[in-house]
């Protein structure tokens, strides 16, 4: 009986064969069309490197003409290219004071000790060793921080100022300080080394600073005063072509994983299986919006085409990147470079709206569309599916039970032929045993 409703079940069922295979091919589409999705929104990130006006292209890079004397930090987008003449004729310092040495740092000691007006006691907190006086220091907030040095002398208190230069010179410091275990000897304080400001000439220009880390002398530039210069250093600040070069790479890259994806959509895989998006107008709009890009947007200045920066088309559509014509327009013209991808209607600012418009970056992009759609289908196909299932299951069980009162009927025929034959022999006197 189980089969026979399965027989008849799966004749059926074959009605759900072709929205299967349909929702299967509809996966297989999104699968791609989510691999495209990612691929481009690589190449929008990596482009909008090269569209931002705050991008590789603000980047600055310096040198120092004598790293001895003036290590060059860093420069901020805020900075010009240009060369700066620079003299140091002061270092900063930080203010620090030192105690006389004891013999022990784990000396006894009695007294007090005021240091930026606050006066420390040794008998109360337990700040009678160095390293108690050192810890109550530290906790105090006073502007100050306190260590403990040792050498072959001694123990001493070290004092030195939380603030850099002539603005962080310490107060006098005042001691009754003194060594108990060592027979009460006195602890004076002297200064180590007195605050003041570096002082250096910029472009002949003259400038202080607090601290030898020079943040504001050159706006969007930092500088390590290492040493008075008996002769000027040169800073060259100076457009980083380097990190330029490297971001053109990475666009080039990313637009020809791209169009690798495309060129896979147009050809049958191994063993003839046809590819997922073959034939599809998805296809055929990302490579018009991609070849069609390369050679658009308004000129800059003597920058017009692409293959200037060094980039030639393959057949197969892909990119190919001349280092040496790349790095030599970047040095020779960057203002038009920056032209032609920045400027409105430029080529970089053509390439990015198509790319948005291709895309799924925004929800009416093509893949995205094209995504939207393809979920309606498999929303409404999984509802076939789930609605003729149900229907599937409501027939089975009909079956069964037909199929189960039929045998029924069927398993009783064989007794009520017995009770006919029983009546009729009782009315004709027939009896079948005895008849030979």
């Amino acid at each position: 009986m189980a089969t026979t409703v399965a027989q008849i079940q799966a004749a059926s069922q074959a009605i759900e064969t072709p929205w299967q295979n349909q929702l299967t091919a509809l996966k297989a589409q999104d699968t791609v069309l989510s691999s495209l999705g990612t691929d481009l929104s690589a190449l929008s990130t990596s482009l909008q490197t090269l569209t931002d006006f705050e991008g590789v292209f603000a980047e600055k890079q310096g040198s120092s003409s004598n790293p001895d004397v003036l290590n060059f930090n860093s420069a901020s987008a805020s900075a010009t290219a240009a060369s700066h003449t620079i003299e140091i004729t002061q270092l900063a310092q930080t203010s620090s004071d030192v105690s006389s040495a004891i013999a022990s740092a784990s000396d006894t000691l009695s007294g007090t000790v005021t240091i930026q007006g606050k006066v420390f006691d040794t008998s109360t907190d337990g700040n009678n060793t160095l390293a108690g006086l050192a810890s109550a220091i530290n906790s105090a907030s006073i502007g100050a921080t306190a260590s403990v040095i040792t050498d072959s002398s001694g123990s001493r208190l070290s004092i030195v100022s939380a603030t850099s230069g002539a603005a962080g010179q310490l107060s006098s410091i005042t001691s009754t300080l003194t060594d108990s275990t060592s027979g009460g000897g006195a602890i004076s304080f002297s200064t180590a080394q007195t605050g003041q400001d570096a002082k250096l000439t910029v472009d002949g220009v003259s400038v202080t600073s607090a601290s030898n880390t020079v943040t504001s002398a050159i706006a969007g530039v930092s500088f390590q005063l290492l040493a008075t210069s008996a002769a000027p250093v040169q800073v060259q600040i100076t457009d980083d072509t380097t990190d330029i070069a490297t971001a053109i790479n990475s666009f080039v890259s990313a637009y020809n994983t791209v169009v690798g994806d495309v060129n896979a959509q147009e050809q049958n895989a191994a063993g003839g299986t046809a590819a997922a998006l073959l034939g599809s107008p998805i296809i055929a709009q990302l490579q018009e919006t991609l070849t069609g890009s390369l050679f658009s947007g308004a000129a800059s200045g003597s920058i017009n085409n692409i293959t200037q920066l060094g980039i030639s088309v393959n057949n197969d559509g892909t990119l190919t990147v001349d280092p040496d014509t790349l790095t030599s327009v970047l040095n020779s013209n960057l203002s038009d470079v920056t032209g032609f991808l920045q400027n409105t209607g430029s080529f970089g600012q053509t390439l990015s709206t198509a790319l948005d418009n291709i895309g799924n970056q925004t929800p009416n992009g093509a893949i995205s569309l094209a995504q939207q759609q393809n979920s309606s289908q498999e929303t409404a196909l999984n509802a076939d599916i789930t609605n003729e299932n149900a229907t599937l299951a409501t027939q089975k069980t009909q079956l069964t039970d037909e199929l189960n009162a039929a045998n029924q009927i069927l398993q009783g025929i064989p007794e009520q032929l017995d009770e006919v034959n029983s009546v009729f022999d009782s009315l004709t006197g027939f009896n079948p045993n005895t008849q030979q």
